[in-house]
């Protein structure tokens, strides 16, 4: 035999592994289903007229061999232990507060990960080879599956590296995609069969089948997100252990990140529950770990579970209903979103009948369309959201979304985001932009303006009293307009008058974070406030200055710089100033030097509890930022000082028992130079 076929076999599995790790590993994907499987029916051919050339590993052996008698129990090298839940935010700090008195430490450094609502599953690698796949079973024992493993996407039989440890036992959760499970279902109906339930049963059934095909064809897939035995290799915390998953091939679970205690990271559990719509799989909540292997060491087990994790879970709800229409709603930055209006259905006591499906993409992913069946689910306290779509279900009489060309409610172009998913309206005097950014700036993140909600701003504008931002300040010169307003009677005038005058006197911050500048939130804006000061002088900065700011960056730097050099911000600014708005106060280059060489507050940390009388706890914690201290929950003996207010309840004993600092909230605005 020519060392030709021996070539071409060589180059086909290392293309073919290629382009499974880009679709699986990487999800960029560079060829078509079709062109893949090209590829490995080439394989196969070759390797059938060459039986000498085939290899255990061979990418070819993941669309399954024969079929087994039964499955064989095996133990684990290390216990797979179950996971402690909590429920809730209170529960999160309760695991926290007994990791940070375990360790020690004032913080912990924790990722946060989804939970997968998947089968428990265990991969060994030997010498880089896979050896073996194992259910979870009771723990200690689980039934070798390995005939079945050997076919879920994205598990390499091979680990991509020339020097791989001579042992690797990778844990995780075999899953089925919402997208793959959709056309489980459609091929389900065009046999006539009954169509699966649900992604989860289907994967646990997969996986118990004796003929390997029959696991291959549910289309199984694998993300790791745990580690058990392993030699020949150190982790020195959990974003390194994924890291080289990665670099080997392997899946890991996506967007897993790390945050520097658990403020941060209950920080960043929000986001992530925001961002449950982007996921083509399902997840039953999140999983919080401490990061660095070390800590866990010192951490240890119980008998049960691990003490360096917890699961934040909710409770999951789901129902089918109809997509009965489907509108768009212009947002605060003239973001065009689509939203689904269901017949209404009960999910968790409570009725739902609309669902944002988000952006362009998102509609297209799931591929709705008006009359659709659609899954909808609601987790906790999260907004209900479109899981996937029944198309087994539909009778043909369903109409496609057209998502359209120009602003529903102006009429204006509308322009995708370069780089990003978002369309717009670029119309920024959209009656429907005008809506929701008078919203913003009004709410208690912007300017706290009491009692202005949605419904008293629909007024506003329906009886034409408001077109910007500053016509609020105006509002005082037309109060007899105002009492001729439905609900509107002379207390509720003059105290929403009084409310808005009140915010004239706002820190700087909240009015740059009222301006609805993309990008710009209210830790960015303290960011800027705290750097230049004023208005006037953020306004004279370049791109460039404004980006080598710490924490602004070149994104946030052009937008600021975009919004203060256009006619409409500067408008909008000038407007502003005549009304009689705070601007900031001029921050001098020595209190920028005094400031960078020793801030007043560096390295300390403070715990504010009670009642205050002269500021609220926020204040209190913006004031601690300001000068360079760090604001936390809860005590320990590394705290600095407890500024305690009237009824100081356990935090107070805490700290007298631990002997930490108990000031008042006047000495704490002393020692900062400040009068109450």
């Amino acid at each position: 035999m020519s060392d030709l076929p021996r070539n071409e076999v060589q180059n086909l599995r290392e293309e073919i592994r290629r382009h499974n790790r880009l679709y699986y590993v990487e999800s960029a994907p560079e060829i078509t289903d079709r062109e893949f499987d090209q590829l490995l029916k080439r394989l196969e051919a070759l390797e059938k007229e060459f039986p000498e050339l085939d290899s255990p590993d061979s990418p070819t052996h993941k669309v399954g061999g024969g079929p087994i008698e039964g499955f064989e129990t095996v133990p684990h090298r290390l216990p797979m232990l179950s996971i402690d839940n909590v429920f809730s935010i209170e529960g999160v700090r309760e695991f926290d507060q007994r990791v940070r008195k375990l360790l020690d430490v004032e913080e912990v450094n924790y990722s946060v990960e989804y939970k997968i609502d998947g089968v428990a599953l265990a991969l060994v690698y030997e010498n880089g080879r896979l050896v073996r796949g194992v259910t979870r079973g009771d723990g200690q024992r689980g039934d070798d599956i390995t005939h079945n493993a050997m076919t879920i996407g994205g598990v390499p039989l091979k680990l991509d590296t020339d020097h791989p440890p001579a042992l690797l036992e990778v844990r995780g959760e075999a899953y089925i995609a919402n997208s793959d499970f959709v056309e489980l279902n459609k091929t389900q109906d065009s046999l006539g069969r009954e169509a699966f339930k649900n992604p989860r049963n289907t994967t646990s059934g997969a996986l118990k089948q004796l003929d390997p095909k029959q696991c291959a064809a549910r289309r199984v897939r694998f993300f790791a997100h745990g580690v058990g035995a392993f030699d020949g290799v150190q982790f020195s915390d959990h974003q390194d252990y994924l890291s080289h998953l990665r670099n080997w091939g392997i899946p890991t679970t996506p967007q897993v990140q790390s945050r520097q205690g658990i403020d941060a990271a209950l920080e960043h559990c929000q986001t992530m529950m925001e961002n449950l719509h982007e996921l083509d799989f399902e997840i039953d909540g999140l999983v919080i770990k401490v990061s660095p292997f070390a800590d866990r060491e010192l951490l240890g087990n119980t008998s049960k579970s691990p003490r360096w994790l917890i699961a934040y879970k909710w409770e999951r709800y789901e129902a089918t209903t109809q997509i009965e229409r489907i509108e768009i709603q212009v947002g605060k930055t003239g973001t065009l979103s689509p939203v689904a209006h269901l017949k209404p259905v009960e999910i968790a006591g409570t009725t739902v009948s609309r669902s944002s499906l988000h952006n362009r993409d998102e509609l297209e992913r799931l591929g709705v369309m008006i009359g659709d069946h659609v899954v909808v689910e609601k987790a906790g306290k999260i907004i209900p959201h479109v899981v996937r779509v029944e198309e087994h279900l539909r009778t043909g009489d369903e109409i496609a979304f057209v998502f359209p060309e120009s602003c529903p409610v102006c009429n204006s172009p509308v322009m995708q985001d370069e780089g990003g998913v978002y369309i717009r309206c670029v119309n920024p005097a959209c009656p429907a932009q005008l809506r929701e950014s008078l919203r913003y700036y009004a709410s208690r993140q912007a300017m706290d303006i009491d009692g202005m909600g949605i419904k008293v701003i629909e007024q506003l504008l329906d009886a034409g009293l408001v077109e910007g931002y500053a016509d609020l300040y105006k509002l005082r010169e037309r109060r007899e307009q105002l009492l001729n307003l439905d609900r509107f009677g002379e207390k509720s005038v003059d105290k929403l008058l009084d409310a808005i005058d009140a915010s004239k006197d706002r820190p700087l911050w909240r009015l740059l974070t009222g301006l609805n500048i993309r990008h710009v939130g209210r830790n960015n804006s303290r960011v800027l406030e705290n750097r230049f000061g004023t208005i006037d002088a953020i306004r004279s900065q370049t791109e460039e200055s404004l980006a080598e700011v710490h924490e602004i960056g070149p994104v946030i730097a052009q937008s600021v710089h975009q919004f203060f050099h256009s006619d409409f911000g500067l408008d909008i600014i000038e407007q502003l100033r005549e009304c009689g708005l705070n601007f900031g106060t001029e921050v001098k280059e020595s209190d920028l030097q005094n400031s960078a060489e020793a801030p007043l507050l560096d390295g300390k940390t403070f715990v504010v509890t009670g009642t205050l009388e002269h500021h609220t706890r926020d204040e209190i914690h913006e004031l601690i930022r300001q000068h360079g201290g760090k604001a936390s929950s809860s005590v320990s003996k590394k705290t600095s000082a407890l500024i305690a207010g009237e009824q100081a309840g356990n935090k107070l004993e805490k700290a007298q028992s631990l002997g930490v600092e108990i000031i008042s909230e006047v000495d704490f605005l002393k020692s900062i130079g400040k009068s109450p």
